[in-house]
């Protein structure tokens, strides 16, 4: 796994430092994903999150896998749509496409997904990401 229970928090900073001291080719920092943004995302999460919840067994109903999977498409267009390649280089740095691969059916993957969401945003507003 790319995210442990031991490391998403680490992980989930260290992301958000790279992306703060990001620098284009003229030396100049590079703006980094907005905060509204970022609680976009966040909130999709949180909807599944809130679902998974409520179910006991550790593997996840097809609605919600189908409901993951959608979420994925999210992420991906949100990196399409972005001209200016900040939600791109946020989802790449963070590896976001591939944690949602690894969730794969596993409640406890995606309850790990969510708390690794919810850091990274933790952190960006901690480090003065901008709205």
């Amino acid at each position: 796994m790319i995210i442990t229970e031991k490391n998403y928090v680490e992980k989930a900073e260290k992301t958000i430092l790279y992306l703060k001291n990001l620098k284009d080719n003229k030396g100049r920092n590079v703006q980094m994903v907005t905060t509204s943004k970022l609680r976009n995302l966040l909130a999709m999460t949180s909807d599944i999150y809130n679902e998974v919840l409520s179910q006991n067994q550790e593997k996840l109903s097809d609605e919600i896998c189908g409901r993951i999977d959608y979420l994925k498409v999210r992420f991906l267009y949100e990196v399409g749509r972005d001209t200016e390649r900040k939600v791109r280089e946020f989802v790449e740095q963070a590896q976001i496409i591939e944690c949602i691969n690894e969730i794969n059916g596993s409640r406890k993957n995606f309850i790990l997904f969510s708390r690794y969401m919810e850091a990274l945003v933790a952190y960006h507003k901690y480090y003065g990401g901008r709205d």
